[in-house]
């Protein structure tokens, strides 16, 4: 039987399979987590809703929601075109998202809002290493995903300056507030890469 290394000739289904493999590496749990975290965003505005909808901030919350909503049918439809399995944490993210949500909301309109910025800092930095990562690797990338994170990048910094310009530093407690809301955050980011 006769092999293509004997007369120097290499596969080229080896290096296009170890291609997809590293791609597969490098975007399963970027977008596995991106999932997860648009998701507990929904969720968390959904709970900010459920409490502060009928308030003067409803509307400003509405339009945040409603951008989060687009974000997560967005990488609704990428996990299936990348057949990637969604974290199996989906229904927990989905129950302490909306509790984190409406908790802070009961707390008052400006704590609401420090869940808003702590959230957003902690996924703004999330999409810029993911960013770093995607645009330092050499493998070959559907436009589509770093197009999708620049805007949700752009999106959730948005986010966040509405939050502080609604006085979220002015929550009671707001230091610990946040730095509480952005451990959990990124705990999550970290579980929900890999489960």
């Amino acid at each position: 039987m006769l092999h293509l290394k004997q007369f120097g000739v290499r596969s080229a289904c080896t290096s296009t399979v170890s291609g997809a493999t590293k791609s597969k590496k490098i975007l399963d749990p970027i977008i596995r987590v991106d999932h997860a975290g648009e998701l507990g965003a929904d969720r968390i505005y959904a709970g900010q809703m459920a409490v502060l909808g009928k308030t003067s901030i409803g509307p400003t919350i509405q339009h945040m929601w409603d951008q989060e909503k687009k974000h997560r049918v967005k990488f609704e439809e990428l996990i299936r075109k990348y057949r990637i399995r969604p974290t199996v944490l989906t229904p927990i993210w989905n129950i302490a998202g909306f509790a984190l949500g409406a908790g802070t909301a009961l707390m008052g309109e400006k704590a609401a809002m420090a869940c808003t910025v702590a959230v957003e800092t902690v996924i703004t930095e999330h999409y810029n290493d993911q960013l770093r990562t995607l645009m330092e690797s050499d493998v070959s990338l559907d436009k589509e995903i770093l197009e999708t994170i620049k805007q949700c990048r752009d999106e959730e910094q948005e986010h966040h300056d509405t939050g502080i310009d609604h006085g979220a530093e002015q929550a009671p407690f707001y230091k610990a507030l946040t730095n509480v809301i952005k451990f959990g955050c990124k705990t999550a980011i970290s579980i929900s890469k890999v489960i």
